[in-house]
């Protein structure tokens, strides 16, 4: 049996240093829970995940659910149901807010010859709105959080190709609205890459003066991650490796404290059921990214390689709640 976990990280952001709350169990039932994203509105949490049957992600047993949570995840509201579309499978891949403070929700919608993606808005985490359903020149396996940049509107990252070892297939790039979501327009960064360079499930954040820093994860087991910098809004891009190796295939988070200016990148080390997290100051790796500091042990889980993970994390004020998934199939 899968559930989903929030673990709270009650962030002394200024020092790096935390003090651990227990996790709160957010989900636990028969099926496949897993792959959450989790979302401040205001001073109440929003936590979305799916489930099906196993660790597949087209069947049409597989739906979007969410609860809600006034206390800082210690209970949580009863689910309802985001998305259960006939004939598709379907899982959230991206949330963040909009220009007015609403929450945004990327579900990824697949049955055997189709994968698209419909963005929900939701105010209060229990009633989802289906807000565009963009026809993109490049079909994505994945489009991520959204986040704000000046002068172009929202953002988001997206990536596509295969997770097989097929020859130079694989693609990313940016989304962006300037219509508070209702339309979005695609650019590709980076196409024809081979599986050993591609970047996948990116976390983006926007950091001032025209500079984006991303890190994503690669498809190539417990090596590194990567990172890719922008100094002009997301016109151009330079990607390289990291230093962050205690990682497999794990998923990226990042908070920027806009008190202290300093980054929490949070990833669930899968194969060891370690939630970690690394504390910078993101001037320091922007041009450097060998220059990670070691990771942070918040929480644990189980140590089944793909029945746990995907971190997922968000913000009320100085604390930090992440999102992840734990247990073994199905």
């Amino acid at each position: 049996m899968n559930k989903v976990i929030v673990g709270l990280t009650i962030a002394t952001v200024c020092t790096g240093m935390y003090a651990l709350a227990e996790p709160q169990v957010v989900q636990e039932a028969n099926g496949y829970n897993s792959w959450p994203m989790i979302q401040a509105i205001g001073e109440n949490l929003v936590c979305v995940y799916s489930r099906g049957t196993s660790h597949t992600i087209g069947e049409d047993a597989r739906a979007v659910y969410a609860r809600t949570s006034t206390d800082n995840g210690k209970t949580w509201t009863t689910e309802t149901v985001v998305a259960n579309t006939a004939g598709y499978g379907e899982v959230a891949v991206g949330k963040g807010l909009d220009s007015n403070g609403a929450m945004f929700l990327w579900v990824r919608r697949m049955n055997g010859s189709e994968c698209v993606h419909d963005l929900y808005r939701t105010t209060d985490g229990v009633t989802f709105v289906l807000v565009a359903t963009p026809k993109l020149a490049v079909a994505p396996v994945q489009i991520t959080d959204i986040f704000s940049v000046p002068t172009v509107g929202l953002m988001a990252l997206w990536f596509a190709g295969s997770y097989g070892d097929d020859g130079p297939s694989h693609s990313w790039g940016t989304l962006t609205s300037r219509d508070n979501g209702a339309t979005w327009a695609q650019t590709t960064i980076e196409s024809e890459l081979t599986k050993p360079q591609w970047p996948t499930e990116p976390s983006a954040v926007y950091l001032g003066n025209g500079k984006i820093l991303v890190v994503a994860r690669t498809e190539q087991g417990g090596r590194f991650q990567f990172q890719m910098v922008s100094s002009d809004y997301g016109t151009t891009w330079a990607r390289k490796q990291t230093n962050i190796g205690d990682v497999l295939l794990s998923t990226p988070s990042l908070i920027l404290d806009a008190e202290t200016g300093l980054l929490s990148h949070y990833y669930y080390q899968r194969g060891k059921g370690v939630l970690r997290r690394r504390v910078v100051d993101p001037g320091s790796v922007f041009s450097n990214p060998l220059n990670w500091p070691a990771s942070e042990i918040v929480a644990t889980g189980s140590q089944f390689t793909i029945d746990a993970g995907n971190a997922n994390a968000t913000a009320i004020r100085n604390t930090h709640y992440v999102a992840y998934y734990s247990g073994k199939a199905p």
